[in-house]
């Protein structure tokens, strides 16, 4: 477990995801500096709201150092496409890295909206054969715009993407986000970030047993 000290809390908000916003705007000095910053919501007044990336902070204190203890030449390797999804910059990097050590080329997306763009684009470039070459989903759950699990969802429902196997990659690791993830949104598996060993080991038994259903 993390914990986060802070000076004072004013007032605690429950702001919908739907209510967020990409950090896109800029400040009279130039562009704003959001390394740190995943979104930004309107309250009242209309004064903004920035929505702190602590998955950046905790990597900048070293809690998310990778494992030393793992052995890279022994992961499993595959070929093809991965699209990740996720609205933090450090988490996207860190996934990214991992994925391209099994293999794929990555494409990446920072919240749902911008992975159903994403598929579409690769729908136009690849047709028919897009399931050939986009092998797995890895999707956060909580993110701006458009969540993991109503990206999900939506994919599942349209049929040049609903079998893509989708495996969610959260930071919320209660088992009620984990069924609800799994059985509800579609999903192919639910990791909690970030032990590099579980991941290697749940995307490559996700995409055997996608091959294998594929075959059978």
């Amino acid at each position: 477990l993390i914990g986060f000290i802070v000076h004072e809390a004013k007032r605690i908000r429950r702001i919908n995801w739907k209510d967020i916003e990409p950090a896109t705007f800029s400040t009279g000095s130039g562009a704003l500096d959001k390394g740190k910053i995943t979104g930004v919501t309107r309250i009242e007044n209309d004064e903004v709201l920035l929505i702190l990336d602590l998955e950046s902070v905790v990597e900048d204190l070293g809690i998310y150092a990778p494992k030393t203890d793992i052995d890279f030449g022994k992961i499993e390797k595959f070929t093809g496409t991965a699209l990740i999804l996720d609205d933090s910059m450090t988490a996207r990097k860190r996934v990214k890295e991992m994925m391209q050590q099994m293999g794929f080329q990555v494409v990446e997306a920072k919240d749902g909206v911008e992975g159903i763009n994403k598929l579409e684009e690769l729908s136009q470039v690849y047709g028919e054969s897009l399931n050939d070459t986009l092998k797995i989903i890895v999707s956060d759950v909580e993110m701006p715009q458009m969540d993991g699990f109503h990206f999900a969802a939506r994919i599942k429902e349209d049929p040049r993407f609903k079998d893509i196997p989708i495996v969610f990659n959260s930071s919320l690791s209660n088992e009620f986000m984990n069924e609800k993830g799994v059985q509800e949104a579609g999903g192919e598996g639910y990791l909690v970030k970030f032990n590099a060993s579980d991941f290697f080991n749940e995307i490559a038994k996700v995409i055997k047993k996608h091959q294998s259903q594929e075959q059978g």
